[in-house]
């Protein structure tokens, strides 16, 4: 199966709940796509990310208005010391700090850290939709006043209504990442008032091309977002970013470091807080092996989807 490869790669550290990823990576015309829906995507919210990897594969992305996109460094829920070490590390000049998976001073520590590491430069933090509304409003002027400002909070709850009684209680911008790439109406955030900013992921949107007609629609600045992809589902991403017809934020798609590995040789990282814009996917000449039962059950899925 030359042109369907499964992969499996450990995580440096738990992220999004999880300490492996895995994923199909797909061949066309055009040459490769990713398909790695989380595992709790049920196989109808799965569609959209093989929409995605086949238009990567076989029809190829829209043509950029920039050669390289902005990142952001990412910090997991780790200690202040790690955090510091991180951000020093990365050579970005923004930085999305992981909060809500540990206690609230836990999270002001993290975030002073990296203050501290990053100087001047923006902070940002995702809660990934863990908080009721009281909660996110005690703990967004916690972490701000931490942070010494924050550039926003993304998904501090996990309703559109509840985001948009965030919003109206507290000064720090909000992002929607959660509520646009797994509701039906991705449009229906930008309408309820909920959020400043839209962070996009092109594979649960269905690929580059709808990704775009969404941040068209909702009229929101957007922030192009990885969904813990190797380069090859990284580089639709990228293609987004490089495509939009604005860009002012930096994106979240420095995430590679959060793997071990990668499937290539010639892997999207950045240089100094800078991802280059490739034309094509890069091709996967590493890919690490799934064991059997892993690459069956990748199989199965890629087939019922």
């Amino acid at each position: 199966m030359a042109d369907v490869r499964v992969y499996s790669i450990p995580m440096r550290t738990r992220f999004r709940g999880i300490t492996v990823r895995e994923g199909v990576l797909l061949r066309g015309d055009a040459g490769w796509g990713e398909f790695c829906p989380f595992w709790d995507y049920d196989d109808a919210e799965s569609a959209p990310w093989l929409a995605s990897a086949r238009e990567a594969a076989d029809v190829g992305w829209p043509a950029p208005v920039r050669d390289r996109i902005p990142v952001n460094c990412t910090v997991p829920v780790v200690s202040p010391e790690r955090a510091f070490e991180i951000v020093k590390a990365s050579g970005c000049g923004t930085a999305k700090v992981k909060v809500a998976e540990s206690p609230l001073a836990e999270d002001c520590d993290r975030v002073a850290a990296v203050r501290d590491a990053l100087g001047p430069g923006a902070i940002r933090v995702d809660a990934n939709g863990a908080w009721d509304v009281d909660t996110a409003v005690h703990a967004i002027r916690e972490l701000d006043r931490a942070a010494g400002g924050l550039e926003y909070v993304e998904q501090p709850c996990r309703t559109i209504e509840e985001l948009a009684a965030v919003r109206k209680r507290v000064d720090v911008p909000i992002a929607a990442d959660e509520s646009i790439r797994r509701a039906e109406d991705p449009l229906r955030v930008a309408l309820a008032g909920a959020a400043d900013i839209a962070v996009l992921k092109v594979a649960p949107l269905g690929g580059v091309r709808r990704a775009l007609a969404v941040a068209e629609a909702c009229g929101l600045p957007v922030v192009v977002s990885s969904a813990l992809e190797t380069s090859v589902g990284l580089a639709a991403g990228v293609a987004l970013a490089a495509a939009l017809p604005e860009l002012h934020h930096a994106c979240g798609l420095a995430t590679l470091s959060l793997l071990t590995d990668d499937v290539t040789t010639s892997p999207l990282t950045p240089v100094d807080g800078w991802l280059s814009v490739p034309q094509a996917a890069p091709f996967p000449d590493a890919v690490p092996a799934a064991d059997p039962e892993t690459e069956r059950r990748w199989l199965d899925r890629l087939n019922r989807v």
